[in-house]
């Protein structure tokens, strides 16, 4: 190129002949900046792929109560449908970014939509609930590809500056598939000719589409360097968190909460745990890098994401049991109830997005949502059997405001603050405590309202005639559901209606520590460079500028971590 390179062409400056060796050598995937245009070329195919990865989660949520009817499902095995595939994203998530720091992204984007899709066909034809339960495994591999590595991919692209108005469109993106999904779901099982198994099916054409259009738009070069990948840390970690997920499932029913069962399930997991973080102390390249958790922000962020975790997966899953199971809604008619909840995420999203592109600033539009999200899980724990669908409406649209300005943003801050290198690891920790939070609030609370259901079934059997030996385990809720005469029927739509607002009164109360830390988060003013300039900037000028006694937090962290990266 004989003359200067203007500020942003459309494939990007050319770098200097004094900087191309050093361009060339950094561990970048991308060279300069992308239009607007190209931007949105590449988001296509990856917006499509978390378009699938949310569809599978809610168009099977409406489906659940038939599924497990149909099945002669337990309580305990309804929630484990859902936490069996929260688990497995959980666990795989950090293993994702990390790999996204080391390969490929596009590559990695792909595998996963491919896990997804032999996952999705396996439920699919699964005739059992244990079956249909391992193969969500499956299926949830592949989600915590597609949750960590699209919005790695964001990062490299584009500006945390400008990722405002980009991750808006993802809220949007989340936001359709959300209330499609719930509405695709009910069709289906209302279908008699299709059936609940196409709940498992219908996201595979979208996946293949996705898979396609990724191979035509994303275009980010090959890292290839040393490799060390953490499988004891990664093995150490999913060990523990199922131990401790099993034992909250199974304790009180199954077993004693106080029992030899309990000791060795909670010593296993708390066991594993502790190997998990001994091994990520000395591992060469840690799944889940500790010296993250130095970062105020980011230690703040991962903490509120738990609870975020919590009302995201934790509000769909029971709210769908809720309308069908107490209400008496169909399918489709439940996923139409759930649109003012979708409605206020996509508002809120989309729009804080927009204004935090303008102005640079973030925090206010997180504390205010937070402060929704709490306000929205107190509303909600107020619900019983024979709530006003309009009231119940204005709660769920509060609570859709407060995730849809939450859940994003906090990835958003995280990526503004963390070194460049880290880039891939700090997404992935975000994303993984918030489907860790979502794993464990589905468990918990799902145990929680298995246990509430029995009490109440209990205490109405004795003023139902000749139905006391129908009684027993919480399970009676689901699993004699199909068989029951009226009157117990009656009864467990009672119980199940009255018992919804107790969940929602624990996610209430979880929810006030995500505002405790958000309101503790030091906000920084957003960068302007992206992911791959700034990498390229931390290996040029990190040490000229800790020399020239660079005085704020941030950057005195950002330079800490890029000489970390060097020395290992």
């Amino acid at each position: 190129m004989s003359t200067p390179a203007p500020t942003r062409p459309v494939a990007g400056p050319a770098p200097a002949a004094a900087d191309r060796t050093l361009v060339d050598e950094a561990p970048v995937e991308q060279q300069g900046r992308m239009t607007h245009r190209q931007v949105l070329s590449a988001l296509s195919g990856m917006l499509l792929a978390m378009f699938v990865a949310f569809l599978s989660s809610t168009v099977v949520s409406n489906a659940l109560p038939t599924i497990i009817t149909e099945l002669r499902g337990s309580q305990s095995q309804y929630t484990w449908v859902v936490t069996a595939t929260l688990l497995a994203s959980t666990a795989s998530t950090p293993i994702w970014g990390k790999l996204a720091d080391l390969f490929s992204k596009k590559l990695l984007i792909q595998i996963a939509i491919v896990v997804f899709i032999v996952g999705s066909m396996l439920a699919g034809l699964a005739q059992t609930v244990p079956t249909l339960i391992g193969w969500r495994v499956l299926q949830g591999l592949g989600l915590g590809g597609l949750q960590a590595l699209v919005q790695i991919a964001m990062a490299a692209m584009i500006s945390p500056r400008e990722r405002g108005r980009y991750s808006g469109l993802l809220g949007g993106v989340m936001a359709v598939a959300t209330v499609g999904g719930p509405l695709i779901g009910g069709l289906l099982v209302d279908t008699s000719w299709l059936g609940w198994r196409w709940c498992f099916f219908v996201g595979v054409p979208f996946a293949l589409a996705a898979v396609v259009l990724l191979q035509r738009t994303l275009h980010l070069p090959v890292v290839k360097r040393e490799v060390s990948i953490d499988y004891l840390g990664a093995g150490f970690l999913a060990a523990g968190v199922s131990a401790l997920l099993i034992w909250v499932t199974l304790a009180g029913g199954t077993f004693a909460w106080a029992s030899v069962e309990t000791a060795l399930f909670v010593g296993g997991g708390v066991l594993a745990i502790v190997a998990f973080v001994v091994t990520e102390l000395r591992a060469r390249e840690p799944i889940v890098p500790l010296r993250l958790f130095r970062d105020r922000t980011t230690t703040l962020a991962i903490i509120a994401s738990v609870a975020i975790g919590v009302a995201m997966f934790g509000s769909t899953v029971f709210l769908g049991q809720y309308l069908q199971i107490s209400r008496g809604y169909s399918p489709t008619a439940a996923g139409l109830l759930t649109i003012p909840m979708v409605g206020g995420l996509l508002v809120s999203s989309t729009v804080s997005g927009i204004l935090i592109t303008r102005h640079g600033r973030w925090k206010r539009f997180l504390v205010a949502g937070s402060l929704l999200v709490a306000v929205g899980f107190a509303l909600l724990s107020t619900i019983d059997h024979s709530t006003n669908m309009v009231v119940l409406g204005v709660f769920l649209a509060v609570l859709g405001t407060g995730i849809g300005m939450t859940m994003q943003n906090l990835v958003l801050a995280v990526q503004n603050t963390v070194a460049a290198t880290d880039l891939g690891a700090a997404s992935s920790a975000v994303a993984f405590f918030r489907s860790l939070g979502g794993t464990i609030g589905v468990s918990v609370l799902g145990a929680v309202l298995s246990t509430r259901v029995g009490d109440l079934i209990q205490q109405g059997l004795s003023g139902v005639p000749g139905a006391a030996e129908s009684g027993g385990s919480g399970d009676i809720g689901l699993a004699d559901l199909a068989d029951a005469p009226a009157p117990i029927r009656a009864l467990i739509a009672v119980s199940y209606g009255d018992a919804t607002g107790r969940v929602f009164f624990i996610a209430a109360a979880l929810s006030l520590v995500t505002i405790a830390a958000i309101v503790a988060i030091r906000e920084v003013a957003l960068r302007t460079e992206t992911g791959d300039e700034r990498l390229h900037s931390e290996a040029t000028d990190g040490p000229a500028a800790r020399a020239g006694g660079v005085t704020a937090d941030v950057d005195d962290q950002l330079a800490e971590a890029g000489v970390g990266a060097a020395r290992r």
